[in-house]
């Protein structure tokens, strides 16, 4: 998965990216680290990504994930698997994807519905201005307070 589409981001947004920033600054939060994922062409190869990077963040003890992906479309399929393969690990789980006009997933679960949408233009399209369809500041601070209250939730 992404950190936000990847079409418009630049190298600066990859060395100084809000959400990374904002984890790893948040005295709340044991911040593990990113997962970089990729998106598979087959199915097959979909749902072993989303086991894999569930396995690997419940081997880490983590106990809250943020995920985002840079698709849409078949894209969705291993979105929607990774978000249930780590929540059915009883790992708290939310999602940042742009969203936008599409407001569909091509593929759905109970962990759907717990995505933030990132979209910022009034059209509700991805735009072509550099920087303009990335997460920033204020994506991440909505993403760190969902996690930490959808992980205080799902204490109980």
């Amino acid at each position: 998965m992404g950190i936000g589409p990847s079409t418009k981001e630049t190298t600066l947004h990859h060395f100084q990216d809000p959400l990374v920033d904002l984890l790893s600054t948040d005295p709340d939060i044991n911040f593990l680290g990113v997962v970089v994922v990729g998106t598979p062409q087959s199915n097959k190869m979909k749902y072993f990504v989303g086991n894999r990077t569930a396995t690997w963040l419940k081997s880490m003890s983590c106990q809250g994930a943020i995920v985002s992906t840079d698709g849409w479309g078949n894209s969705d399929v291993d979105f929607a698997n990774t978000l249930e393969e780590i929540g059915k690990r009883d790992i708290s789980v939310i999602g940042l994807k742009f969203i936008g006009k599409q407001a569909k997933f091509v593929v759905e679960n109970n962990y759907t519905d717990f995505v933030l949408d990132f979209n910022k233009s009034e059209e509700g399209k991805e735009t072509e201005v550099v920087g303009e369809n990335t997460i920033d500041s204020r994506d991440a601070s909505k993403a760190l307070a969902s996690i930490k209250l959808k992980m205080r939730k799902d204490k109980r």
